[in-house]
């Protein structure tokens, strides 16, 4: 993902608080506090998890998504706060704003 800065290998975030990008904003780009979500090869196979856990930033959308309160997300995951629910939308918002054009290659 462009602009997301992200620890060295460990899965810790470079910056306490960042936003996921740095020059090329949308109008719902959001800052989060990249020390909650964490991308490390060893955990999860790179999968974005809320740092420290291995629970996907994918499942805590998608219940979300199925119409869980963040309140009751914390009681089926009570090691989340009400923080890494909001850190994990913000980033889910951000990645789904990047966009993949086809390359044509000419013959």
């Amino acid at each position: 993902m462009p602009g997301l800065v992200m620890g060295a290998g460990n899965g810790a975030a470079a910056s306490a608080s960042a936003c996921l990008t740095a020059d090329n904003r949308t109008a719902h780009d959001v800052c989060v506090d990249l020390t909650l979500i964490s991308v490390d090869h060893q955990v999860m196979g790179g999968v974005p998890c809320v740092t420290g856990t291995r629970i996907p930033v994918a499942t805590v959308v998608g219940l979300v998504a199925n119409g869980l309160s963040t309140d009751e997300i914390i009681a089926e995951y009570p090691q989340l706060t009400a923080g890494d629910v909001q850190a994990c939308l913000g980033y889910a918002a951000r990645a789904v704003d990047e966009r993949e054009l086809p390359v044509r290659l000419s013959a």
